[in-house]
């Protein structure tokens, strides 16, 4: 009877007086909740070819209250998931009701694990991040996505906040062995998918450069290099690629975007950015002549050109052409250094772009008013400044679009989960310089292919407007001589084509080279290639010629302190130099010899 009246009694207080206590209790045992991540956007080229998904792969967890037996669980499922068993058994004696055992692994594995029929482990489905064209293509750009599926670097980072779309949420009744209950509680909240996003980026050409830039660096014996090439009429990135030696000397894809992240001193592809000033303050004109000497003293300061020569009359144009130091310091100094620093930051140096990329450098812009004695003579050569590749070719461009500047465009559209548009911001386009003066620098820089340093750069059939550049690279202890007494070079080249029509342009350098030092030599022969694919593949037709219904018509010439009209994509004007360079840098040049030929000094080419 006392026995009876204990169980009466404890019937009564489980069923009377607290049942919602041990029914929710019992819910605990058998219902979870799992959080279901969004399903991640898309990223995909201008072509809508896919660079980065998300599919839908398996993931084992476990119930430790449910595991019977904690270490043969273990011992059997380690070598399922080639994982340690010490840390199998560890998880499966926590004091929770979910831990993550392996995360999105292959079907195969899955499949093994349910196998096993274990009790307390199940699956689950998670998204993960792939790149179907190889995690190497655009990886610097894209960047990475974490276990957890949220972005860490990159494109994946910058726009986390869009790809990631909402989480949702279900909840789950499972048996004591794990399995969910067909027919139990099932309360699901749907998440919801990520917006896709759609760059300016062209995946075969993307291919191409990354290809190329990495065969350069190695026959150049470079410490890396980063090409970068866009349309600059619209501002769109259409490549952009890093490439480095990893600790055992190979070259390999960097997983930094040095496009936006590094700050280098440029050198002589700056010149005409300065020459740009001097035309449109009206210092000079193309044709202006000045002595040019093969040595200024400035302060305590020697300046050279890149070979010796004796006093001459050169022309704007040829200063330009054959990258005189000298004669762009004199020029420059006429200009004023306070208009030097105007201009360079009206084309868009000492801030960040438009792109407003993860880590993204604003360079350094020394304030005018820092400026030491030489400065006037040193950073409108390009040294003394630092700016990123994509600060330098969009500045570049400014010639190219006719004077305006036009911010660089790597995201194209972006689409949400539903298909509708998301407005993204872009940057304002602003002019710079005169149309008259960007048309007369594009005539110049033509000559700089046509017979000057940059002669490695010319594709046949098509006229090429670019500069050469070949820039002492600053020491971390200040200086730009090593403990050795040795000077480290960047070399470079940025033009554009056709020159008269612009519609890529690009900007190629390499860090470090030893096989050769000069813009010209490492630099120009890989612009060639770049472009002339990228002619083949945008099928851009060679320049020179008209087609009208089927005859083919010869374009006029243009002098370079002429504006000739111009219809973009169809018409192509062969520049025609106003001041032939003298026949002793003619015969220079043909000999192959580049320093003879007036490329870059060693100092601030």
């Amino acid at each position: 009877m006392l026995i009876a009246a204990a169980l009466s009694y404890r019937m009564i207080d489980l069923q009377v007086r607290s049942p919602a206590q041990y029914v929710a209790f019992g819910e605990s045992q058998r219902v979870h909740q799992v959080t279901l991540p969004g399903r991640r956007g898309a990223i995909l080229d201008r072509n809508g070819e896919q660079l980065a998904i998300s599919i839908p792969q398996r993931t084992i967890w476990a119930d430790p209250r449910l595991v019977v037996d904690p270490k043969s669980t273990a011992r059997q499922l380690a070598p399922v998931l080639d994982l340690d068993e010490a840390f199998v058994l560890e998880r499966l004696t926590t004091d929770a009701a979910f831990v993550y055992l392996a995360r999105q692994v292959d079907d195969d594995v899955a499949d093994a694990v349910l196998e096993l029929g274990l009790d307390g482990v199940a699956t689950l489905e998670e998204p993960k991040r792939f790149n179907p064209s190889g995690p190497a293509l655009a990886g610097s750009v894209l960047g990475i996505v974490g276990i957890d599926h949220t972005g860490l670097s990159g494109l994946e980072l910058q726009y986390d906040g869009l790809l990631a779309g909402v989480p949702g949420e279900v909840l789950l009744e499972t048996a004591p062995d794990g399995r969910t209950i067909a027919t139990g509680t099932l309360d699901e909240t749907p998440a919801e998918r990520g917006a896709d996003l759609t760059l300016s980026l062209d995946r075969p050409l993307q291919f191409e450069v990354e290809r190329t830039l990495a065969a350069r660096v190695r026959d150049m014996g470079a410490k890396g290099g980063t090409v970068v090439a866009m349309k600059p009429a619209t501002g769109e990135i259409l490549a952009m690629a890093t490439v480095t030696r990893d600790d055992d000397g190979e070259v390999i894809q960097s997983g930094e975007n040095k496009a936006v992240t590094w700050a280098f001193e440029p050198g002589s592809i700056t010149k005409p950015l300065t020459i740009a000033a001097i035309l449109e303050e009206g210092v000079a004109t193309p044709t202006s002549v000045r002595e040019v000497p093969s040595t200024y003293q400035l302060y305590d300061a020697e300046f050279s050109d890149s070979s010796p020569h004796p006093t001459e009359d050169w022309s704007l144009t040829e200063i330009l052409v054959k990258s005189s130091n000298i004669g762009t310091m004199l020029w420059a100094m006429d200009l004023g250094g306070d208009a030097v620093d105007d201009y360079f930051k009206a084309f868009g140096f000492g801030r960040v772009t438009a792109l407003d990329s993860v880590g993204e450098s604003s360079g350094v812009m020394i304030d005018f008013e820092n400026w030491s004695g030489v400065s006037i003579a040193t950073i409108p050569i390009g040294q003394g400044i630092s700016v990123t590749p994509v600060q330098m070719l969009s500045a570049f461009n400014v010639i190219a679009n006719d004077g305006l500047y036009v911010p660089p465009r790597l995201v194209a559209d972006a689409t949400d989960g539903r298909g509708d548009a998301i407005e993204l911001e872009i940057g304002a386009t602003r002019r710079v310089v005169s149309e008259r003066t960007a048309r007369q620098l594009q005539t110049m820089l033509a000559g700089v292919v046509d017979r000057g340093t940059g002669q490695q750069a010319a594709v046949a059939g098509y006229s090429v407007a670019g500069k050469t550049g070949t820039a002492w690279i600053p020491q971390s202890g200040g200086g730009y001589v090593d403990g050795a007494g040795n000077y480290h070079y960047n070399a470079s080249f940025a033009g554009f084509l056709p020159a008269e029509a612009p519609e890529i342009s690009i900007l190629v350098t390499i860090d470090e080279p030893s096989a050769a030092i000069y813009g010209g030599y490492a630099a120009a022969p890989l612009f060639a290639d770049i472009a002339e694919y990228a002619m083949r593949h945008f099928q851009i037709p060679p320049a020179g010629e008209v087609l009208l219904s089927g005859e083919v018509v010869p374009e006029p010439t243009v002098a370079d302190d002429a504006v000739a009209p111009r219809v973009r994509g169809q018409v192509a004007v062969t520049p025609e130099p106003v001041a032939e360079p003298s026949a002793s840098s003619t015969d220079s040049a043909a000999d192959g010899d580049e320093a003879t030929s007036s490329d870059e000094s060693s100092g601030h080419g």
